[in-house]
């Protein structure tokens, strides 16, 4: 089951109105430094004069996007205050900022007003693929701040499809210091946009005998928000049935094309040295869908069954639960929380109001509550998305949807 919640989390959108930089770097630590009397607990306390029009937290994955992580690193911290710029697996970003947000609050309580603004302007950038930014967004979520900072995220993935779907673009970026300069100013210059955030509930029936508990879970992406077990008091957990928690705020596939990007998956953290540059992530993630089945699915496996034979689907219409009608040449479903797919892709495309059948339907947006299902037959299908107003098959827009597999139940709202 898919659910929403509905606080949402800020994202910061690209504004193409922007101050450059004018190459003078020291002024442009002005703008966006953190003091470390904040950034350092235990630091002794300094007068400040002037409030930073932008002060950021940095994130980077100096494992996304080959060598360039590791020079953006450099980049980042010889402009900023380098207390200020992390290097994901090093440091883990909820640790860093409970201590941030602790040190805030104590400095707060004690009459800091720069500590208030600091609080109230701050705003992070995570350097990474749509796995690292999805993992910040979980961590943020986790965390439940009383004012989640907004995020702004550097393309520096094989999809890139956030970045993408945000006005950061695809690309991975030039990483010199005048780059990262004029990168921070379009930060500083950014409009926030909420983003939706959906929950997936997984319960399985608890076996009669014996328990399911030693059973070591999957190691899922980061996109995925990984599942915990929920209490046995929550309200979410039913007697008879193992349940699970975990989120999404991508988008959330089943068929084929969630076994490709798993392959792909498991590939890149079995050899990450081969995953230098976002072309040979590409060519990489293509040619697994040709060794899966994903183009040739007669040829390779020939037993390769539709989504109609896996499970049952539903989606809540008007607080009911109705079956969602599947074509039988589906091997894939994809519930779309961005309008971007597949390196900027756009399944959805724009339905048009005139025809009946898309009568109900509207546009993609991040934040309207609703994510969109569609299917697809195999990758050929999938090729109709690069004509101009090429889309994938519409089933539904909802809220709410549920796959019944014996002996699995997924919800999503």
């Amino acid at each position: 089951m898919v659910a929403r919640d509905c606080k949402g989390f800020r994202f910061l959108v690209r504004s193409w109105e922007i101050a450059m930089g004018d190459g003078n770097y020291d002024r442009t630590l002005r703008e966006f430094c953190i003091p470390d009397y904040i950034l350092v607990p235990g630091s002794e306390v300094r007068s400040v004069s002037h409030v930073p029009a932008c002060p950021v937290i940095v994130f980077i994955n100096t494992k996304s996007g080959g060598q360039l992580g590791g020079e953006l690193l450099v980049s980042y911290s010889t402009l900023l205050n380098r207390n200020q710029v992390f290097e994901l697996g090093k440091n883990a970003p909820d640790k860093v900022l409970q201590k941030l947000y602790a040190t805030l609050e104590t400095l707060k309580h004690n009459g800091d007003n720069f500590a208030a603004e600091i609080q109230n302007r701050l705003r992070i950038i995570v350097a990474g693929g749509d796995g690292t930014a999805s993992w910040l967004l979980g961590v943020v979520s986790d965390l439940k701040l009383p004012q989640p900072p907004p995020i702004a995220t550097v393309p520096l993935g094989t999809g890139n499809n956030l970045p993408f779907a945000f006005g950061w673009g695809k690309k991975n970026p030039t990483t010199d210091l005048q780059s990262v300069e004029t990168f921070l100013n379009h930060v500083k210059a950014a409009k926030e946009m909420k983003i939706d955030s959906w929950h997936i509930i997984m319960r399985m029936k608890a076996p009669k005998e014996g328990s399911c508990d030693p059973i070591a879970p999957l190691e899922l992406p980061h996109a995925m928000h990984t599942f915990n077990r929920v209490s046995s008091t929550d309200k979410l957990n039913l007697k008879g049935y193992h349940t699970y928690r975990g989120g999404f705020w991508n988008y959330f596939s089943m068929g084929m094309d969630a076994q490709v990007s798993y392959a792909f998956h498991s590939e890149r953290k079995l050899h990450p040295e081969k995953f230098k540059n976002q072309l040979y992530n590409q060519s990489a993630y293509l040619k697994l869908g040709c060794t899966q089945g994903w183009f040739f699915g007669s040829l390779f496996q020939s037993s390769l069954r539709n989504i109609a034979q896996l499970a049952k689907v539903k989606i809540m219409k008007k607080g009911q639960w109705e079956d969602l009608h599947i074509p039988r040449s589906i091997k894939s479903i994809v519930c779309l929380n961005l309008p971007s797919f597949s390196g900027g892709l756009n399944p959805w495309g724009t339905p048009n109001r005139k025809k009946s059948i898309y009568r109900d339907l509207t546009l993609p947006y991040v934040d309207d509550g609703l994510f969109e299902v569609v299917g697809f037959r195999d990758a050929w299908h999938g090729l109709v998305l690069l004509a101009p107003k090429g889309h994938g098959t519409r089933l539904a827009q909802v809220g709410h949807v549920g796959f019944v597999i014996i002996p699995v139940v997924f919800f999503f709202s």
